[in-house]
């Protein structure tokens, strides 16, 4: 397998920089703070690490909002404090990608303080903008995630300015080819500066339908989105004229050839379209993205059926890419509480990580997974996140999830000297790496001993995958490459369950950290959330 490019197979290990260690004492965490916990990282057995936006940003969307694309926001550090950064990585053997935010930028990036100036400067059309109606409504009906109308009046101009986010989050007019010019050029200062890959943010947002065209309503019944909930206005239309448009394959082929020229660079597009699993193939086949993923298993639904049909639709669909998953990020609750409630087992966890690590693909892993943290309870006057201000009491945002990790059980969790920019949750504590390291049977040491497994299972980390036919709540399908044949089932449910192995002689596997699984006679009795891998004999 060592022709096969790093990223094929591997397991990549989100970090939400604010969240993760504070040095300074300031209550957010810093690049200081990732360097003294890369060797923690590295001991988990993952290959990279995709670090969420340290740049410089008024952080009114706490990074993704850019004011500069190639600076360190001083709240995280600085260009020298990422080179270490960098350098200590790789003498641990672990790849690093960071995220890249193409569609937009903050309101105030030097390129939109220009461009909303007049309609003559040097960056007028480097942003969406657009007269009014004639009654002086918004140029179309599209509107934005966040809430409400997707456009915002420019005195200055006498137009309108898209936002597909927040308001202060201009979109960037990428018909212009000197805007692609321009993100190829800060694209390519990061892989000089030594980066292994990009995690790119929204990466189906960057064009707009030329034509401005009204995007048609959505049933009431088809109100169901990956990332946004039903009482969500963006839920009542389909989104086919604000993003995911066919110029946009170009600009990715221009993306890929950029790369191709750094050996080993790589590209995950973070991907939400009307059809996200149709856009991922699309992505990423020929010379486009390397991996590309969605949000179709950061969802509530939790079944086998769901995730079979899931991920038997992509496989179809993606002859020639390569896919990522994942089951929770800084986007959307935890998942063991999406999936086992207010007090999920520390069995789900160690589950749920062996399940999404064995799906045919790579991987990404958010920060705290390796500890089975729950979703946290923020009260509103603690939160941060303006989608759940907005959105509160039906949607509570994304606090929950980007609450500071837990090192020590200690007040603070061993997070900050000073007060944390959200609140420590009392589960979290007595979930801490320091309690859990000194427990053989915690998730962490799970979750290490599944990864070091994992690394010498060549049927998981490449081959080709096979579902079989099974009840609910048994998830089983069959992973088949480099010489290898393995069987994989897994329990969703926190009750026992009878599962019938197929044809032929099995053999459980040892070693993967789990505990082991009974089986008689061709029968396996699974625990709950309990989990079997077999080889082939």
């Amino acid at each position: 397998m060592s022709d096969t490019p790093w990223w094929r197979g591997a397991v990549i290990y989100q970090i939400y920089p604010r969240s993760f260690l504070d040095t300074d004492g300031d209550g957010v965490g810093d690049l200081p703070g990732i360097v003294d916990r890369l060797d923690y990282v590295a001991s988990l057995g993952v290959d990279a690490i995709w670090i969420s936006p340290f740049f410089k940003s008024p952080m009114a969307d706490f990074g993704y909002d850019i004011a500069d694309q190639r600076a360190v926001d001083p709240l995280f550090g600085t260009l020298e404090d990422f080179d270490r950064l960098l350098a200590k990585a790789h003498r641990l053997g672990l790849k690093v990608m960071i995220d890249q935010v193409f569609s937009h930028t903050s309101d105030q990036h030097e390129w939109f303080r220009e461009s909303r100036q007049d309609h003559t400067n040097p960056k007028a059309d480097w942003y969406v903008w657009a007269d009014a109606r004639e009654d002086g409504t918004p140029p179309n009906n599209w509107l934005s995630i966040f809430g409400g109308v997707a456009w915002r009046w420019e005195p200055r101009r006498c137009q309108y300015y898209l936002h597909n986010f927040l308001s202060s989050q201009p979109d960037l007019n990428f018909h212009n080819p000197d805007v692609q010019q321009a993100t190829l050029d800060y694209v390519q200062f990061w892989l000089d500066r030594g980066v292994d890959g990009f995690r790119l943010d929204s990466i189906n947002f960057c064009f707009h339908d030329a034509q401005l065209r009204d995007n048609p309503p959505k049933p009431a019944d088809q109100r169901v989105g990956r990332g946004f909930s039903a009482d969500n206005p963006y839920a009542f239309q389909y989104h086919w004229h604000n993003n995911t448009q066919a110029e946009n394959i170009g600009f990715l082929e221009r993306v890929r050839a950029l790369l191709d020229r750094y050996p080993g660079a790589v590209t995950l597009g973070e991907i939400s379209s009307e059809d996200s699993l149709a856009t991922t193939a699309e992505y990423t086949s020929g010379q486009r993205l390397h991996m590309g993923y969605s949000f179709e298993l950061l969802v509530d639904d939790f079944s086998a059926g769901y995730i079979r049909d899931t991920v038997s639709r992509l496989e179809a669909a993606m002859t020639e890419g390569w896919p990522c998953w994942a089951v929770s990020n800084h986007d959307v609750r935890r998942a063991v509480t999406r999936w086992g409630g207010d007090a999920p087992a520390p069995q789900l966890a160690k589950m749920l990580v062996a399940m999404v690590c064995s799906l045919r693909g790579s991987v990404c892993l958010y920060q705290g997974e390796e500890l089975g943290l729950p979703e946290a309870d923020v009260p509103f006057e603690a939160l941060q996140d303006p989608y759940g201000i907005t959105f509160w009491p039906n949607f509570k945002g994304r606090d929950g999830c980007r609450t500071p990790m837990p090192w020590t059980g200690a007040a603070d969790a061993g997070f900050s000297t000073g007060k944390p920019w959200l609140p420590v949750a009392d589960a979290h504590r007595a979930l801490s790496v320091a309690t859990q390291d000194a427990d053989p049977d915690s998730v962490l040491n799970a979750f290490r001993a599944f990864m070091a497994w994992r690394k010498a299972q060549p049927a998981l980390v490449g081959g080709s995958i096979a579902f079989l036919d099974t009840a609910e709540p048994v998830l089983a399908f069959v992973r088949e490459g480099g010489g290898q044949k393995t069987l994989a089932v897994f329990n969703l449910s926190a009750a026992p369950a009878e599962f019938a192995l197929p044809a032929g002689h099995w053999q459980p596997a040892q070693g993967h950290g789990l505990p082991a699984v009974p089986v008689d006679g061709g029968a396996a009795r699974l625990s709950a959330w309990g989990v079997l891998f077999a080889h082939a004999g």
